[in-house]
């Protein structure tokens, strides 16, 4: 069994640290604007980045590595705020496309103000352009 390292362990405990605290730290924004909780930005972002066309719930599924269940309760919360619609083709549920509406649109340039000024602040704010291409470039590795 390999053994990592106390540097590589400590690495590892401060990139959770750190995720959790800014994910926390954004969703206390996000709330307090009395906008949609983060995770429904990414889903709505990928809708309208689809297009006209729409996409299909498990392409959400893999593009934001969410679970199956967990994608269909959040289009399910989605669909009765009236930010997506879904078309289903034919008699199977698991046959539709997702579109995003007018109010959905309206919502991720709401919360993008928040979210933008939040990644001004706290990563731009903090981090040179440099040490930002250093951290994207290091965090790429590990991908």
């Amino acid at each position: 069994m390999k053994t990592p390292s106390k540097e590589t362990q400590a690495a590892w405990r401060a990139l959770l640290s750190v995720s959790k605290s800014l994910v926390e730290s954004i969703e206390r924004d996000l709330k307090a604007a009395d906008l949609a909780p983060l995770a429904w930005y990414d889903v709505l972002l990928e809708i309208e980045k689809a297009g006209k066309d729409g996409i299909r719930p498990f392409e959400l599924q893999e593009r934001l590595l969410l679970p199956q269940y967990g994608m269909s309760r959040l289009l399910d919360r989605m669909d009765t705020a009236g930010l997506i619609q879904r078309e289903t083709f034919g008699d199977d549920r698991r046959g539709q496309s997702v579109f995003l509406t007018p109010e959905g649109k309206a919502m991720r340039d709401r919360i993008w103000v928040v979210y933008a000024g939040f990644l001004a602040d706290r990563i731009g704010g903090v981090l040179s352009e440099t040490d930002a291409v250093a951290l994207r470039d290091l965090l790429r590795k590990l991908a």
